[in-house]
């Protein structure tokens, strides 16, 4: 079995092709023990890509537990000669980047702490450049698509060719169901902008918690993620990092033996009839809809030349909290999410006092 897996996995440009991807490992590689017995429990479920271990843990605060280091890197090199798997680690230092490659790391990733600072984005870069690595970035801890953009254009310009984004979710003050807020609507901007880049979903981080995993897994497989990265660990609850939110490699067997990936299927007539008729009412309503948001606008201009001539605010919070308010109620009975009513009403009052705002402004 070890044979047949080491001949599968030897070429990473070939792996990097698969789909979908799943990329497994803990959190943090601890002991030669834990990392060697963690790769073989890994390839034994015949299901895992790549081996992920952190080498280098940046931490918020000091005092915590910040990985082994450099020392890491031979236990990956054994695991990755022992059971085939390629080996992927974090770096965040043209020093770490060099240490990497020269133990062999077949693929390297950028951090979400690290996506924030564009001069580290470009040491690591630089440290890049001729180095036929595959590299994969993680979105910024804040959620500034932009940020995430650039690191993704500087990885670019030192000729790599192959490059993925990982979606591992964003910090967002008062956010109580996740770790990080997944905020998909970002990832699926990135991949629209990059289209050819792969899109890796990290489950891991975006949870926190192991028991929500498999609900996210989906999600993703659902909007066409490219592959997962799921953290794991030979004994989850005696990890020396992120403990709640790892899984053993025979439970993430389990969980990705119900996950369904859907495909297009782009040679069936039928289905792209269907779905042809199905989008051209999409884009009735569309357009519906963008009549009634510019009515609704033509009305706040017309409220706010009321308020212009009785030099009253535009800002009015306690009819906006009604408003709101309102439209959550309603738009619970219509099957739509408080979250979504919120940021969508959010985006029109916004719209709305750009409009009151010109008028009052004017000088007529």
């Amino acid at each position: 079995m070890k044979n047949n897996i080491q001949v599968q996995t030897r070429d990473i440009a070939a792996i990097w092709e698969q789909q979908p991807l799943i990329i497994s490992g803990p959190c943090s590689a601890e002991t030669e023990e834990q990392v060697i017995k963690g790769a073989q429990d890994l390839a034994a479920t015949g299901r895992v890509n790549i081996f992920r271990a952190g080498i280098w843990k940046p931490r918020t605060k000091p005092g915590m537990f910040e990985g082994v280091g450099a020392a890491g890197l031979p236990w990956l090199q054994k695991a990755k000669e022992l059971t085939g798997l390629p080996i992927a680690i974090e770096v965040a230092t043209s020093k770490q980047v060099a240490l990497a490659l020269a133990h062999d790391v077949d693929v390297l990733w950028i951090g979400a702490r690290t996506t924030v600072n564009p001069f580290s984005v470009q040491e690591i870069a630089d440290a890049l450049r001729g180095v036929n690595v595959p590299v994969m970035i993680k979105n910024p801890i804040n959620a500034d698509i932009e940020l995430w953009s650039g690191a993704m254009e500087r990885i670019s310009r030192a000729n790599i060719s192959k490059i993925g984004l990982i979606h591992r979710g964003f910090s967002s003050y008062g956010n109580t169901q996740y770790r990080n807020a997944p905020m998909w609507h970002l990832a699926i901007d990135m991949k629209l902008r990059y289209p050819d880049a792969l899109m890796i979903n990290d489950p891991s981080h975006i949870c926190g918690r192991r028991d929500t995993l498999q609900a996210v897994m989906q999600k993703a497989a659902d909007l066409d993620y490219d592959g997962l990265m799921i953290e794991s660990h030979i004994d989850p609850d005696k990890a020396w990092s992120d403990a709640a939110q790892q899984i053993t490699a025979a439970r993430l067997k389990e969980i990705l033996a119900e996950i369904q990936w859907r495909k297009e299927d782009a040679n069936s007539a039928s289905y792209r009839t269907a779905l042809e008729t199905i989008r051209q009412k999409i884009n009735q309503l569309d357009d519906e809809l963008l009549q009634l948001l510019s009515q609704r606008m033509q009305l706040a201009e017309e409220i706010a030349q009321y308020k212009k001539e009785n030099n009253i605010t535009i800002l009015q919070s306690g009819r906006w909290s009604e408003v709101l308010e309102n439209a959550i109620k309603t738009g619970a009975k219509k099957g739509l999410s408080k979250d979504f009513i919120t940021r969508y009403f959010d985006a029109i009052h916004i719209e709305s006092i750009n409009h009151q705002k010109k008028i009052m402004d004017s000088r007529d």
